[in-house]
């Protein structure tokens, strides 16, 4: 269990302490949920009333902070208090994370299967012939991993991940419950008596190291060559990621995001909860799109933000959406 000082937790994140610095903390609270004991941080200004208020012991605020009345709550100043929140959160997590070999009884891996030191392997899990695991990555329970597989080092595999034959993943990665990785992408071809012929997939997919896949999302394998996820990215629950698809490094998305085939998404992109990606199409780097938007072609220039259905530049948006509100006004 945690258990810090105040002047502890300034140490270990380069800030300071306004207040008890011998205050002791064992876990986290949100700022308005907050009770003795706890540790809770405010970055944002919707939430400064709970500054006042909150009963956690210690509150991680930016060194840009200013009371606009008395506290007594001890302060930690940190140059980006959510930053700051975020390296803390990791480094408990860590130090509670434990890293032993062991193999359930229950699990089933074939021979030519290598595993690496203190790959914990859990209950009902099949690894495929020469499939290659690195060490320190937890197997959990009920995750099926095909053939020639290659999973790198310090991994999480949450239950019922299905990984299919040929999938290469780098390391640090973290796959959610229920996602799939490497199943056939959506490829038909159109008989003359109208019914479909199944394009058969012989491609993979890649993904790079610290990538984050959320519950329940696919990524499709390609036909020929891969379906790519660089490094960084991060992906949420219940996301579609057609064939042949490259999404850039650091590049995020939210949920029930679906990207169709062979598009190709640039670095540091913010893709929102719903957006939708025709296939084909090109999206330039530090692209954002709001959510529920819909990208119908090209995007060629870096570092613009795309609104509405067909994504149009966010101030055209407005100016659009203005007009189409007082259309429909009496």
């Amino acid at each position: 269990m945690m258990k810090l000082t105040a002047r502890q937790l300034a140490d270990a994140l380069h800030g300071t302490v306004e207040g008890n610095p011998d205050v002791e903390v064992t876990g986290f609270a949100k700022i308005e949920h907050g009770k003795p004991g706890m540790l809770s941080f405010y970055a944002n200004p919707k939430y400064e009333q709970y500054a006042y208020s909150s009963k956690s012991s210690v509150l991680l605020v930016n060194n840009d902070f200013q009371p606009k009345q008395a506290m007594e709550i001890t302060l930690v100043r940190v140059e980006n208090a959510y930053k700051a929140l975020a390296d803390l959160l990791k480094y408990v997590t860590e130090t509670e994370r434990s890293y032993v070999r062991h193999r359930s009884v229950f699990s089933r891996v074939a021979f030519s299967a290598r595993l690496g030191r203190k790959v914990w392997v859990g209950d009902f899990v099949k690894i495929g012939r020469k499939t290659v695991v690195g060490e320190c990555t937890r197997i959990c329970d009920n995750v099926t991993i095909g053939e020639n597989v290659r999973i790198g080092h310090h991994c999480i595999i949450y239950p019922g991940v299905s990984i299919f034959p040929g999938t290469v993943i780098g390391d640090r990665v973290i796959l959610h419950s229920g996602c799939v990785i490497g199943d056939d992408g959506f490829g038909n071809a159109k008989r003359p008596d109208g019914s479909w012929e199944k394009i058969e997939h012989i491609g993979n997919v890649v993904i790079g190291n610290d990538v984050e896949v959320g519950s329940n999302t696919t990524i499709d394998k390609a036909p020929m060559e891969s379906t790519v996820i660089a490094n960084g990215v991060r992906i949420d629950n219940l996301c579609q990621i057609a064939h042949n698809v490259v999404v850039g490094e650091n590049t995020a998305m939210a949920a029930q995001t679906g990207i169709a085939g062979s598009s190709v998404i640039g670095k540091n992109c913010l893709l929102a909860g719903q957006v939708g990606v025709v296939g084909h199409v090109k999206i330039a780097d530090n692209t954002t799109v709001g959510a529920q938007a819909g990208v119908i072609g090209n995007i060629r220039k870096p570092g613009e933000t795309y609104f509405g259905t067909p994504a149009i530049l966010h101030r055209n948006y407005l100016k659009s959406y203005a007009r189409f509100k007082q259309s429909g006004e009496e």
